[in-house]
């Protein structure tokens, strides 16, 4: 059985007095410890997808379920990370990661041994009593990332987490989130518009189109790890996604 899978999932949204679908008929499984990545163009409903598998929107139409269960709203079998770390200024690195032990039945001592695990996976166990004003645009998501996985969920989803960061920062942080899922085998889920960051990561890369959002290719990665993205096969595979990307851009 799959942990993750969507089912003919539909979600209508009003503006302008019109109504309009920002995801149609969409169905999708994702394997326990897969790594799948959505990529498409503004408005396809990537992070309306996203949304509604993290519970924070429910479908109009479709069945969403997660690890055997209907998901009716936020579940502690999920992660959720945005494209900004939203860390609380005000508290630590190590506080801004306990805020998601806030419900877990572990001990004080239980939760400050798996907060240090943490920091340590995402190599900011230096910097556990900083405050998010101290810390680069790159450690902010790495503590983000810290406080998705602290609760060991089933599913990582990770919304455009790596966008607003700069290139050499966005490819370092690349390799690091590679190493981080090969190490806890949770399944993640990436929202991203970068084709090359849906091929260097992910295991299936699943290809949006717009008007209505609906998934249009997808696109199984059997390329070695770590993949070289220069490679004659990365090019290539990259190549074919743009293509249908740039069908689907001129049929909209």
């Amino acid at each position: 059985m799959s942990l993750l899978s969507l089912g003919g999932v539909s979600k209508h949204f009003s503006a302008g007095g019109s109504r309009f679908a920002a995801v149609q008929n969409v169905s999708l499984t994702v394997g326990d410890g897969a790594f799948v990545a959505l990529v498409g163009p503004s408005g396809c409903g990537k992070s309306t997808l996203l949304r509604l598998v993290a519970g924070l929107e429910a479908a109009d139409a479709g069945l969403l379920s997660l690890a055997g269960e209907e998901i009716r709203g936020p579940a502690d079998a999920c992660g959720l990370i945005f494209q900004d770390h939203r860390l609380l200024p005000w508290l630590t690195v190590e506080q801004n990661v306990d805020l998601a032990l806030t419900h877990a039945n572990l001990s004080r001592a239980q939760r400050d041994r798996v907060i240090a695990a943490h920091l340590e996976l995402v190599g900011l166990a230096a910097f556990a009593r900083a405050f998010p004003r101290e810390l680069s645009g790159g450690m902010a998501q790495r503590a983000a990332i810290a406080r998705g996985l602290v609760n060991r969920p089933r599913l990582l989803l990770l919304d455009e987490p790596f966008s607003a960061l700069d290139s050499f920062t966005r490819t370092r942080l690349q390799g690091e989130l590679e190493r981080i899922w090969a190490y806890e085998k949770i399944a993640m889920v990436l929202v991203t518009h970068d084709v090359e960051e849906a091929l260097y990561l992910a295991d299936r890369v699943v290809v949006l189109a717009a008007n209505p959002g609906r998934i249009a290719h997808v696109l199984d990665v059997s390329l070695k790890r770590p993949r070289d993205r220069v490679g004659e096969d990365f090019v290539a595979l990259k190549a074919e996604i743009l293509r249908q990307l740039d069908q689907f851009a001129e049929a909209a």
